[in-house]
């Protein structure tokens, strides 16, 4: 896999790309993160990137001219200027990440480890040009509802969202499994040496070796988490018919205790 970013400040990334999970998959081939300074398609001698927006107001726009070059330097052997075709999945996204997209989450990044490329777009300042949104960019992304000075901290959030999910980026092929949100549900406590710290121990269960018992006390601490936390994750979660059992045992604890 390989994931373009273009940004007006590329000295932010190597530090975080090279660390960890995302250093270790892309020294071992499987994937190649690119940045992409846009200044170095800038506008004239000075290299502009930027102009006051038109009809007035504060900040600056990120002119449409250096992003859709670097884009088409990117992808030379694209047509940029025809948008694909409904069903189409031959070009390579191009990803704008911004407040105004879409709410960036677990399934999206499945969606996008799927595919054998992709181009993040960090806006900056007040925005960017409306051409770009409207004739480059094939999707909008927006890592929360919150203002950021630009877009590098979302393209890392997605490019190490997406990168831990290669087959082999971290080793053991279960572990994205048991994530946060990828089952749709929050995912379960963890403990590890002490046994004991101060006055708190690990729970008994998980030092008894009984596999099966485990698996039910980790399935059932995380639908608990998840119903005490974000109750709306359980609308799209993948339930049985003990878990459901369980949710309604929950549910009667609450109006036991008077809640609710």
């Amino acid at each position: 896999m390989r994931i373009d970013i273009v940004t007006l400040l590329p000295e932010i990334f190597p530090a975080y790309l090279g660390a960890s999970i995302l250093g270790r998959a892309q020294q071992g081939g499987l994937a190649r993160v690119v940045v992409h300074d846009l200044r170095d398609y800038g506008i004239g001698k000075h290299r502009i990137t930027d102009e006051p927006p038109y009809g007035g107001g504060g900040g600056m726009i990120l002119k449409p001219e250096p992003i859709f070059a670097a884009v088409e330097a990117i992808l030379p052997n694209e047509d940029l200027s025809e948008p694909s075709a409904e069903g189409e999945t031959s070009k390579t996204p191009v990803i704008l990440l911004t407040p105004q997209g879409r709410p960036f989450n677990q399934e999206i990044a499945h969606e996008l480890v799927g595919l054998p490329g992709f181009i993040l777009v960090c806006g900056r300042y007040e925005g960017v040009d409306e051409r770009v949104r409207q004739h480059l960019a094939t999707d909008e992304l927006s890592i929360g509802d919150y203002i950021l000075t630009g877009g590098e901290l979302a393209a890392l959030i997605v490019t190490d969202a997406v990168v831990r999910l290669l087959p082999g980026a971290l080793g053991d092929e279960s572990a994205t499994g048991a994530d946060s949100f990828a089952a749709g549900l929050l995912e379960h406590p963890h403990y590890t040496r002490p046994e004991r710290m101060r006055q708190w121990s690990v729970p008994e269960i998980l030092r008894s070796g009984h596999a099966a018992n485990i698996a039910q006390w980790r399935r059932r601490q995380a639908l608990r988490r998840t119903w005490e936390r974000r109750p709306d994750l359980l609308l799209k979660a993948q339930l049985d018919e003990a878990d459901r059992h369980f949710l309604a045992d929950l549910a009667n604890e609450r109006v036991d205790h008077g809640e609710g």
